[in-house]
């Protein structure tokens, strides 16, 4: 029998459950996304563009003083993320579908360009990294929050057992971090955990000012 893979807006998770994804993943992913988004100390004035903004989960990180663009193809994720603006009054914040695989804005477009929780959910997540890295100016960053295929051969083989399942609802376990990086030219590419038991890697690149070839440092 055929196994039936959903795409992000396809998913039950990311639609018809959206009201359950917050209440279930506000806690888990919050901290987390909340003290990247701090930590990334954004000027005044930047122009930020969230990729797969779902709910709005990091919109509360955001300062004011730059302006955030969020995008996302689930219509009933963005309902939900509309009313949290509206509540919150964020006049810094813009809403509107959009498809992490073919970014609707022109080249060098954001100061920075993030993305929490998404890129193992795309059908094609080179595809997603070479939209993100286009939009983004040079010189500019991007960040990305994300499970990876462990390097641990232990580890991986156990949490690979259950990629048929999560195929099933959305997103995939085996994506491994160098696979994204293939084809887009970064630099100062850092891979950290937020703490040593997290299943979730944080990746901060910067866009280079002219051709260079990656350089990973972490």
């Amino acid at each position: 029998m055929a196994t039936t893979t959903a795409n992000a807006h396809e998913s039950k998770i990311y639609s018809q459950f959206s009201v359950l994804y917050d209440r279930i993943f506000t806690n888990v992913f919050s901290p987390r996304i909340n003290r990247v988004i701090t930590s990334m100390n954004i000027e005044p004035g930047s122009r930020v563009l969230e990729v797969g903004v779902g709910t709005g989960l990091s919109l509360t990180a955001y300062p004011p003083h730059c302006e955030v663009v969020g995008v996302d193809l689930a219509p009933d994720m963005l309902t939900r993320a509309r009313r949290k603006v509206e509540r919150g009054g964020w006049n810094h914040v813009e809403l509107a579908v959009g498809d992490a695989q073919q970014l609707q804005f022109p080249d060098a477009s954001f100061d920075y360009v993030t993305s929490f929780h998404v890129v193992s959910v795309v059908p094609d997540a080179r595809a997603m990294m070479r939209e993100m890295t286009r939009v983004c100016r040079p010189g500019g960053r991007l960040v990305i929050i994300n499970h990876f295929q462990s390097p641990r051969r232990l580890v991986s083989s156990v949490v690979d057992r259950l990629d048929p399942i999560t195929r099933r609802l959305g997103w995939r376990t085996t994506l491994s971090a160098s696979e994204i990086l293939e084809e887009v030219e970064l630099e100062d590419v850092r891979r950290f955990k937020t703490s040593p038991t997290s299943l979730f890697t944080v990746m901060i690149a910067r866009k280079p000012e002219s051709d260079e070839r990656v350089r990973a440092t972490g």
